[in-house]
């Protein structure tokens, strides 16, 4: 143990300027993740604001029992798995995809070019894409206007429950695509090239090469960020469903970080809220480590 002590401040007093680099994102972690798990006790607790979290009264596990009984339930947490399952289904590919179709492109200019516009949506406010997204999907917008010249009927497509999902899928890929493909690229730049001059030897053409160097290169990295990707299948982004729902399509939009927003923010019910929450918490860090437990067997890929 002493050696080891001795080892860290040798490394510390080595390494000074990078640990002082780390030190405001150590901050923010244990500012803003760790100590607030202290509160979350409040969902054990019919929480009193004046009360103060230790001076409130305890409730066991009535919030949980109110919220699995609830009427609403089994419709937010269908909406959230199904949200994340398309989530994941079309949107996690999408980078892949795009960084392998940029990987073959030998034009410097036409790369960067498509690399620059493909980014460009990720540093946008989502306040204005959800606004883009409104004003493209409104009865007079341009959707429903190129609708009307092919003989549709326009309508106000956030109105109609079952068009949520798909224009909630459509306009995450549109602005992440570019940004989640950065990392597949420097994974990519990373690939020994002594194996491609090896399978153009063997007289592999260019798909034979992505399929057997290309994308196994790259596999390690797809499989960390789809088991991070299945620890936040449960998180559901609620800023821009919160931009983009209304109470009459919460049948398809309504997921469980909303409903925690309305139930703790907009109705005070802090420790209903909390309750869900924490449910929620606890699903995500049982996929994720499931998840990195089945990768760590398959295919000795893991995060730990």
């Amino acid at each position: 143990m002493h050696n080891a002590w001795n080892r860290l401040k040798m490394d510390i007093a080595k390494h000074r300027y990078l640990y002082l680099m780390a030190l405001p994102v150590l901050a923010y972690y244990i500012i803003f993740c760790y100590l607030p798990i202290y509160g979350a006790q409040i969902a054990f607790k019919n929480f009193v604001p004046g009360l103060g979290i230790l001076g409130s009264p305890w409730a066991g596990l009535t919030h949980f029992k109110a919220f699995f009984g609830s009427v609403y339930f089994g419709r937010i947490l269908g909406n959230t798995l199904l949200i994340s399952f398309y989530s994941l289904i079309f949107s996690f590919p999408m980078p892949i995809i795009l960084a392998l179709l940029l990987n073959e492109v030998k034009s410097k200019w036409f790369k960067s070019t498509v690399q620059t516009l493909s980014y460009l949506p990720h540093f946008i406010s989502l306040v204005v894409v959800c606004s883009i997204i409104r004003e493209f999907t409104a009865s007079g917008g341009a959707i429903n206007q190129i609708i009307r010249l092919l003989g549709g009927t326009p309508r106000t497509m956030l109105l109609v429950p079952e068009l949520f999902r798909p224009i909630y899928i459509i306009s995450e890929i549109w602005q992440e695509i570019g940004w989640g493909s950065i990392i597949y690229l420097a994974a990519l730049s990373g690939i020994d090239p002594t194996y491609y001059d090896a399978a153009v030897v063997d007289g592999a053409g260019r798909w034979r090469r992505m399929w057997n160097v290309t994308l196994p290169g790259i596999m390690p990295t797809i499989v960390i960020l789809l088991i991070l990707r299945l620890g936040q299948v449960m998180s559901v982004g609620f800023e821009k469903i919160i931009l983009l729902y209304s109470p009459s399509i919460y049948e398809t939009a309504d997921v469980i970080s909303s409903f925690v927003y309305r139930k703790g923010l907009l109705e005070q019910g802090y420790s209903y809220s909390a309750a869900v929450g924490l449910f929620n918490s606890v699903i995500n860090f049982v996929l994720v480590v499931t998840a990195n437990t089945i990768s760590r067997r398959v295919n000795e890929t893991s995060l730990w």
